[in-house]
């Protein structure tokens, strides 16, 4: 029966992670407000999403811990008993330095269907979730591809990072946020070509006269 679960669970992960224009999933709205070859910035609206803390030591397996307690809330372990359709992406924010002995700490979250964006289902208790509200505001992308792994995503945000300096957004990265950068992930796991992925950081929209609304 364990066997049986986590085939079941990993084929749920698979569909969650299905690119949008796939199944016709549900992403948060955004404009974009600018482009570059390397990155762009895009306003989004207000969302609510679901948040899994955790302290584990390893992007990776943070990410599918967590994913793995969302998952459970989606298939019905709130107050509510609702059942939530996937949305994408799969979104990973990590502190560096804010967990056990210095490590990073993450924090995975799914963005909530419009349905249940203004009175999200309480979470059951036991699986430590919260919803995290993000008012409308603006966001640097990058974009690569291959599999986000513990081993590629600060080299991501690094070169994020450098493009930035390069830009009118130089000095627009300082807008209050509690996590350092996130990775998102939009394919599922056994895709191997053409996979699309993009690093997360929030940036100050009136900084180049962008207003957030």
């Amino acid at each position: 029966m364990a066997g049986l679960a986590h085939l079941v669970l990993a084929l749920l992960f698979l569909l969650a992670l299905l690119p949008p224009a796939a199944r016709g999933t549900e992403t948060p709205q955004y404009t974009t407000v600018h482009a570059e070859s390397d990155f762009e910035v895009r306003r989004y609206r207000d969302t609510v999403w679901m948040s899994a803390p955790s302290d584990d030591i390893s992007f990776h397996v943070a990410t599918k811990l967590g994913f793995h307690r969302l998952f459970q809330y989606l298939m019905g372990a709130n107050l509510n008993s609702s059942r939530i359709r996937m949305t994408t992406p799969i979104l990973t924010s990590i502190v560096p330095g804010a967990g056990p002995l210095h490590s990073s700490a993450y924090f995975v979250r799914l963005y909530l269907p419009a349905k249940f964006q203004a009175s999200p289902p309480v979470p059951l208790p036991e699986l430590n979730l919260h919803p995290d509200r993000w008012p409308s505001h603006c966001i640097a992308v990058r974009s690569f591809s291959g599999y986000a792994r513990d081993n590629n995503v600060v080299e991501e945000a690094e070169k994020l990072a450098l493009s930035l300096s390069r830009s009118p957004w130089a000095n627009s990265t300082n807008y209050p946020s509690k996590s350092a950068y996130s990775i998102a992930q939009y394919n599922n796991p056994f895709r191997i070509i053409g996979r699309l992925n993009e690093v997360w950081f929030d940036v100050e929209c009136k900084s180049t006269g962008v207003e957030a609304y």
